[in-house]
């Protein structure tokens, strides 16, 4: 059935809605894909504050190019889905790039990420970075490393001070 104009006018002022508050946008293809997978992907999206949007590319062009965000939708094949991340930059290409591991049908097409457009290969890639806790968690270890093993040391050289007492006590 065919969308009435006021329809596609509802749904482009949805999607620049959608737009104005996210952090990041992948877009994916999805055909091919059952229902119910896409429906669990969904219901986890948003447990993480996520969103996955379903429109027609030319209503998602109309609504990019109204927030003047340069990406030609046309150019990206399949059927589109855009996965808006309203909390975490990288947490939906995460979310993705799982849930691609174990359907098949599903492909990262790009990503809208920090103002910028990124290829799949790059959006895969970031998918695959460590999460941000566990750099922050890395970066603190190197930073405390050097002091940590300065206390090593000097605990050593007293724990010989105090062997070498007590074998002249005895």
């Amino acid at each position: 059935m065919a969308l009435t104009k006021e329809k596609k006018q509802n749904i482009v002022k949805e999607l620049e809605e959608k737009i104005e508050k996210q952090k990041s946008i992948i877009f994916m293809d999805f055909s091919g894909t059952k229902v119910k997978k896409l429906a669990l992907l969904r219901k986890a999206l948003k447990e993480a504050k996520n969103e996955l949007r379903v429109a027609k590319k030319t209503l998602t062009d109309i609504a990019l190019k109204n927030k003047k965000i340069d990406v030609e939708t046309k150019k990206l094949t399949g059927e589109m889905g855009l996965v808006f991340g309203y909390e975490d930059e990288l947490s939906p290409a995460k979310m993705v790039n799982q849930f691609l591991k174990t359907n098949s049908n599903v492909k990262i097409l790009g990503g809208y990420i920090e103002n910028k457009f990124y290829g799949a290969e790059d959006v895969v890639r970031f998918a695959e970075l460590p999460g941000k806790e566990q750099l922050l968690a890395s970066l603190l270890g190197s930073m405390s490393a050097p002091v940590s093993n300065f206390v090593g040391v000097l605990s050593g050289n007293l724990r010989k001070l105090v062997f070498v007492l007590s074998q002249i006590k005895k």
